[in-house]
């Protein structure tokens, strides 16, 4: 079976506001004005619009400046901790020879250095992701860009995401899909059985 796994919030747990407000200088009126403009463009950056060495020199000056392009890159990255349940599920599905594909929208800042700090992935034979195929979940392009250069048969694909919009647009393009609550992997477990029951 081949398996698109989403990386936010499946495979890692994340959260941005928390490692970037340590940018900001200690007295800043207006910090989660200048988070949200920041990611306001993330978008924008994880769809390929917008490269690292535009994007890092402006989030850098809209935080106040004060940072060197390191110590961003390295606040940038600090977001994320595993989620060990599905890491178990990962390790399962390859241990079983299902064929294991990243569908994430993400940057150039976390790629490729997410596949080097976090061993679970070297169980993925493959990925789609947005800065790369240039576009972003939940837009069509993205879609079939994975189903083309991938080869995919939707009908016979399962691909798990955390995110509703993105499920929907799974299912209109014919995936088997899960939207993932990282509150309650017990039911994602239940709907895996039920799919490599129905192979």
């Amino acid at each position: 079976m081949t398996f698109l796994f989403d990386i936010g919030r499946v495979l890692l747990d994340f959260h941005f506001e928390k490692s970037l407000v340590t940018l900001l200088p200690e007295v800043t009126a207006d910090a989660e004005v200048k988070l949200a403009a920041l990611l306001a463009r993330k978008d924008d950056f994880e769809g390929g619009l917008i490269p690292n060495d535009e994007y890092i020199p402006w989030a850098i000056e809209s935080l106040g400046g004060q940072v060197t392009p390191e110590i961003f890159m390295d606040a940038w990255r600090n977001i994320f901790t595993p989620n060990e349940p599905m890491w178990r599920v990962v390790e399962s599905l390859a241990a079983g020879g299902h064929h294991l594909i990243l569908f994430s929208n993400t940057n150039g800042i976390h790629c490729p250095w997410i596949f080097e700090t976090y061993e679970i992935f070297r169980h993925f034979k493959g990925a789609v992701l947005s800065h790369e195929a240039k576009g972003i979940k939940p837009h069509d392009p993205i879609y079939e860009y994975a189903i083309r250069e991938h080869g995919l048969k939707p009908a016979e694909t399962r691909y798990i995401d955390d995110l509703g919009p993105n499920i929907e647009t799974g299912k209109r393009f014919g995936f088997r899909s899960w939207q993932y609550d990282l509150n309650d992997h017990a039911a994602f477990e239940r709907w895996l059985a039920g799919e490599l029951m129905r192979g």
